[in-house]
């Protein structure tokens, strides 16, 4: 049985300033991500990684090419449908957390089905079994002050699967944690992956895209190198 393709993309182009004074970031970038796939995105500094991921993220527009997930071409979709894009068929995990200091774990997890009006009840079932899953069952009233770095990116980690995405994207997800805590986290995305969740990360880190099993390499904006349908070592 042949993958469904989640992920396609084609020529694409990001480029900031006036023509005169043109800087180009990604140039024809072609990428495909089936279901199920785990991807890292790395490559040196100014590469264009995150720019890449803020596409993939429906959070920046290519200024040319074609951006299919799940079919449809979202490159050509205005704020209002990417914002409803972002809500329903992407997770997010940042680097920093970006967890809402304020509000408990459990507020967190729950903040992508508030927006999307899911009933309470339901929503919080839901997220106390991801919570659940992520292993944070017993900090569901605790602050992110009161977490240690792990447990916040764990919380970011639930709160990333509240809406049941197509696709969960990580931006340097164990940029700020000891190598420890890196295992641990790198641990549990692999078990989401195993489960069936399609992950794409970008990373700096050399070892932790080693563990990840497909890696594409950017360079100068565009795709140098990709391990799709190498055998491995």
């Amino acid at each position: 049985m042949t993958a469904r393709t989640i992920i396609k993309l084609e020529g694409i182009e990001k480029t900031y300033g006036a023509p005169a004074n043109e800087l180009r970031v990604l140039q024809d970038v072609n990428l495909r991500v089936d279901e199920a796939e785990y991807v890292a995105i790395v490559g040196p500094s100014g590469a264009g990684k995150s720019t890449l991921l803020n596409i993939l993220g429906c959070l920046d527009q290519p200024t040319s090419g074609s951006y299919h997930l799940m079919g449809e071409d979202v490159a050509r979709f205005g704020d209002h449908k990417l914002s409803g894009v972002r809500k329903l068929r992407l997770g997010f995990i940042f680097q920093s957390f970006r967890l809402i200091p304020h509000l408990t774990v459990l507020e967190n997890v729950e903040m992508p089905l508030f927006y999307a009006r899911q009933p309470r009840k339901l929503r919080r079932q839901r997220c106390l079994e991801l919570i659940d899953r992520v292993g944070l069952g017993h900090r569901t009233t605790h602050l992110p002050s009161q977490l240690s770095g792990g447990e916040n990116q764990r919380a970011a980690i639930a709160r990333s699967l509240a809406n049941d995405p197509a696709v969960i994207l990580a931006d340097e997800p164990t940029g700020n944690l000891d190598s420890a805590t890196t295992r641990d986290i790198m641990a549990l995305l692999e078990s989401l992956n195993d489960s069936g969740r399609t992950i794409m990360i970008v990373t700096h880190d050399n070892e932790i895209a080693q563990a990840v099993p497909r890696r594409v390499t950017l360079y100068d904006g565009r795709v140098k190198h990709d391990t799709r349908g190498e055998v491995a070592a």
